[in-house]
C-alpha cells in the first residue's frame, strides 16, 4: 500500500514539475500583456503623475511619492547612459558591442543574441525601445562599465544627479531583484523630461514603432504612438510585482507634458488611464514659451511653488482605499492643515525595508501572467499630492551657506551682470593704483554676442564642442527659420559639474522665439524659448 500512495506522490511531483516548466518557457512579457486578466483580484499598487514639461507644474498626481518598481521603464537610464557615450564620442552608432554568455542567458522578452557575437549601438537601442530586449540590456552594461554590477552603480548616481532622491537600481533592464529597483513617479517624470532636455537629437529613438534585424521586423510595445495625438514616446514596464507601467512623453504645437502611470492591472486599462490623463491635463498645459530650466546634472532645482488655480469652493477630500505597498515603515496618520504650508522635506528611501516577499519556484519566469492570487505584502502609500507641487525632484539637504557681506554680494552682483566695457570718456582720470605696475591682459574676445531680449535653447553637454556642433547642425539645416540669430554656448558650473549650454539669441519677442522653436520642433529638435 505504501510502495502504490509513494508512487502516486511522485507521478503529481513530475506533472507539477513539468507544468511549472511550461508555464516558465511559455510566458514571455508580450503573453503576459495580452493575456493578464483585467480582474482576479490582480491589483498591484498604483501611481501617476502628469507634468508640464514647460513650467515644470503638477497637473495631476497620485502616490506620485511612494515607492514603486519601475520594470523596464529601467530600461530609459540604460540608455541615458549610453547616449552620454555617444555625446562624449566613446562610441559611435556603428560602434560592435561584444555578447558575453552572461547577457545571452537573460530571460525574455530578447532578442535572442549568442555569445561572442556583437550588435551595433545603433541596433541595441532600438532592440531596448521596441522589443524591451533584456539580453541587449545586459550587452550595453557590461560594455559601457565593464559589469552588470557596475553599470546599476552608474545608474543610481546618475539618478542622484539628477534629482532622482528617491530612486535606485541594481540591474539595467528591471527584471525582478533582491533588492528590487525602486523608484516613484515623481522620480519617473523627472528622467523622462531630463532625456530629451539632455539628448533631443537621440531622444528620437524613442518614436521607434517597428525595426528591422537581420530578416525579423521587430515592433514594439507602446501602443499609443500614433494612435494618440502629440505622443512622441517613451516606454512601457511589466513584471508581476510592478503590474503595468508607462512613461509617456506629449509633444503638440504649444504645449508639452510627461506622464507616468505605474501599476496598471492590464497592458490595455494601463494604456486607457494614459490616454484619459492626456486628455484631461494636456489642455491645462501653459501654451506660452517655456520658462522651467533644463532638467540637467546637477542642477539646483527650485522648490515647490504654489499655482493659482480658479476659485473654487472647499471639500473635504475623499477618504481613498488603501493601497499597499511593499515597506515595513509605520505609515503616519496625514495632517489636514487649513493654510497651505510648504511641502515636506522628502529624503531618500532606505532600501533595506523596499523588498516584495514573493513565493514563486526557483527558476521561473519574471513575466507570469498574473494570477487571482497574490503573495506580496504591500503597505498603504502616500495619499495624492496638492496638485500645485512642483514636480522637480528635492534635492540632498546641504548646509546652508555662509551669509556673505554686502560689499562682496555687490561685487559678485556686478561681476555676474557685467557688460561689454565702453569706451570711457576722454575726461575720466586714470586710476591710481599701487606703484607695483601690474600688466593686466586684454580681455580675450569671446564667441558669445551681447545677448537681450529671447534666446531658444537646443540642449546642453558637458562637452562645449559638442554644443557647438549642435549649433553649427542647427544654424547649416535650418538657416531660414533662425534667420539672423545668433549662436552661442553658455558655461553653466553647479556644485562642480560643468554643462554648455547651446543657444541662439537676437529675439526681441518672445513669440519670435516660440514660432521658431515651433518650427525646429516641426523637424525633430527639441528646444525651448526663454529669457535671455
Amino acid at each position: 500500500m505504501n510502495s502504490v500512495w509513494t508512487g502516486h506522490r511522485k507521478a503529481w511531483a513530475l506533472v507539477g514539475i513539468v507544468a511549472s516548466f511550461a508555464i516558465t518557457i511559455t510566458s514571455p512579457a508580450e503573453a503576459a500583456r495580452r493575456k493578464a486578466p483585467a480582474g482576479g483580484g490582480y491589483g498591484p499598487p498604483s501611481a501617476s503623475i502628469v507634468v508640464d514639461a514647460k513650467t515644470g507644474k503638477i497637473l495631476q498626481g497620485e502616490n506620485i511619492d511612494a515607492p514603486r518598481i519601475p520594470a523596464s521603464i529601467t530600461k530609459v537610464m540604460s540608455l541615458y547612459l549610453l547616449f552620454e557615450q555617444l555625446e562624449r564620442g566613446r562610441m559611435t552608432l556603428d560602434t560592435p558591442l561584444t555578447v558575453s554568455s552572461y547577457a545571452s542567458s537573460q530571460p525574455p522578452t530578447k532578442l535572442g543574441l549568442r555569445p561572442g557575437s556583437t550588435i551595433a549601438v545603433d541596433d541595441a537601442i532600438k532592440a531596448m525601445v521596441t522589443l524591451s530586449a533584456n539580453d541587449v540590456s545586459v550587452v550595453v552594461a557590461e560594455n559601457v562599465a565593464g559589469s552588470e554590477e557596475d553599470f546599476a552603480r552608474m545608474m543610481t548616481r546618475k539618478a542622484r544627479e539628477l534629482g532622482m532622491s528617491s530612486t535606485a537600481f541594481y540591474n539595467p533592464h528591471g527584471l525582478p531583484n533582491d533588492p528590487p529597483n525602486i523608484t516613484t513617479a515623481r522620480d519617473l517624470s523627472v528622467l523622462g523630461r531630463a532625456i530629451q532636455d539632455r539628448f533631443p537629437k537621440y531622444f528620437a529613438y524613442f518614436q521607434t514603432s517597428s525595426f528591422q534585424y537581420g530578416k525579423r521586423t521587430i515592433r514594439g510595445h507602446n501602443r499609443l504612438l500614433g494612435k494618440v495625438e502629440g505622443v512622441d514616446g517613451i516606454k512601457t514596464g511589466y513584471t508581476r510585482l510592478s503590474g503595468f507601467n508607462l512613461l509617456t512623453s506629449v509633444n503638440t504645437a504649444n504645449r508639452s507634458i510627461v506622464a507616468v502611470v505605474l501599476g496598471g492591472r492590464s497592458g490595455a486599462s494601463r494604456d486607457q488611464k494614459m490616454a484619459s490623463l492626456i486628455d484631461d491635463q494636456l489642455p491645462r498645459a501653459y501654451a506660452g514659451a517655456r520658462i522651467a530650466p533644463p532638467v540637467v546634472e546637477g542642477a539646483a532645482q527650485p522648490t515647490m511653488v504654489a499655482e493659482a488655480p480658479a476659485p473654487r469652493p472647499v471639500e473635504p477630500a475623499p477618504v481613498q482605499a488603501p493601497i499597499r505597498v511593499a515597506s515595513a515603515t509605520p505609515e503616519a496618520p496625514m495632517a489636514q492643515a487649513t493654510t497651505p504650508q510648504p511641502a515636506p522635506e522628502r529624503k531618500p528611501l532606505d532600501l533595506n525595508t523596499l523588498r516584495p516577499v514573493v513565493a514563486s519556484a526557483t527558476g521561473a519566469s519574471s513575466t507570469t501572467t498574473p494570477s487571482s492570487t497574490s503573495s506580496v505584502r504591500w503597505q498603504k502609500g502616500q495619499e495624492p499630492l496638492p496638485l500645485n507641487a512642483q514636480a522637480y525632484a528635492a534635492l540632498p539637504p546641504q548646509a546652508a551657506p555662509a551669509q556673505i557681506p554686502a560689499s562682496q554680494k555687490a561685487a559678485l552682483v556686478a561681476k555676474i551682470e557685467a557688460k561689454p566695457v565702453e569706451a570711457a570718456p576722454a575726461a575720466s582720470a586714470p586710476i591710481k593704483t599701487a606703484s607695483l605696475k601690474v600688466d593686466v591682459p586684454e580681455p580675450k574676445k569671446v564667441e558669445r554676442p551681447a545677448v537681450s531680449g529671447w534666446v531658444i535653447q537646443l540642449g546642453a553637454t558637458d562637452d562645449e564642442s559638442k554644443a557647438k556642433e549642435m549649433l553649427d547642425s542647427a544654424r547649416s539645416r535650418f538657416g531660414k527659420v533662425l534667420g539672423k540669430a545668433a549662436p552661442f554656448t553658455e558655461k553653466v558650473t553647479v556644485d562642480g559639474s560643468t554643462l554648455y549650454r547651446a543657444r541662439f539669441s537676437g529675439f526681441s519677442e518672445s513669440d519670435d522665439a516660440s514660432k521658431a522653436c515651433k518650427q525646429l520642433k516641426k523637424s525633430g529638435v527639441n528646444c525651448f524659448a526663454s529669457r535671455a
